[in-house]
């Protein structure tokens, strides 16, 4: 495994375990980059908000069936049925 391996492996493990908080990171960072600009730009920051959730989503392993690298303790492996469809509610969308 790579540098640049373990390092994409890190930062999925991070969003795995902090996404929320890093999304409302870029949510604070594009106010106050639409505040310091007046305005001007905002549908420039919007999108730059966009691809960065966009990112963030394909760094989030929680609905792709990949386990983290290190998983929480007292958390039970989980496994997708193929028959029957899965029984777990999917996390809420990445903004």
């Amino acid at each position: 495994m790579g540098f640049l391996d373990k390092a994409k492996a890190k930062a999925a493990d991070a969003v795995d375990k902090h996404g929320d908080k890093v999304d409302q990171g870029l949510d604070k960072a594009g106010q106050m980059a639409d505040k310091r600009t007046q305005g001007k730009h905002t549908d420039k920051i919007a999108d730059a908000r966009g691809k960065a959730a966009d990112a963030l989503g394909k760094l989030n392993r929680k609905d792709d069936g990949t386990p983290p690298s290190t998983p929480p303790a007292g958390t039970p492996p989980t496994t997708a049925s193929t028959e029957g469809g899965s029984t777990d509610t999917p996390p809420p969308p990445v903004r």
